[in-house]
């Protein structure tokens, strides 16, 4: 399959980003939140088939010491393809050179991240806007 690779956002059409992330599914993202997250963001990757987006992912990145891989979404038609292991491999090698890079994952979506050499962090804690629904998906414990 023929794949375009997009690094820069100019030209996103933000409502059908906010739809890949609502069908991937990983949510509702409001189509502005996702433009100030990716035009925020270092990196970034848009793929396209053709004209249509089908798999995305971003990293906040200071240049230095940390890069945190994020968002990464990819049409339920194509996964299982290897398009969302090529976003993340294409975040890390954008990120080299940082002392540490940092991903996001769902629950249930450790293992995949695992096998592109990413491991569990022991002290890794967050606070969530939405703590009911962060406990409730599984994203943070009480403690």
């Amino acid at each position: 399959m023929n794949f375009t690779w997009k690094y820069e956002e100019r030209d996103v059409d933000w409502e059908a980003l906010s739809n890949l992330y609502k069908i991937a599914p990983l949510g509702e993202k409001k189509a502005g939140d996702l433009q100030t997250a990716f035009s925020n963001s270092r990196y970034k990757c848009f793929i396209f088939r053709e004209s249509r987006l089908i798999g995305v992912g971003r990293a906040l990145a200071d240049g230095v010491d940390c890069s945190y891989i994020c968002d990464i979404a990819v049409h339920p038609d194509h996964q299982g393809t290897g398009l969302g292991k090529s976003i993340v491999q294409k975040l890390t090698e954008l990120s080299k050179g940082h002392q540490k890079i940092i991903l996001y994952a769902n629950p249930g979506k450790e293992s995949f991240y695992k096998k592109l050499g990413f491991k569990k962090m022991n002290t890794a804690m967050a606070m969530f806007q939405d703590e009911t629904h962060a406990l409730n998906a599984g994203l943070i414990h009480e403690t």
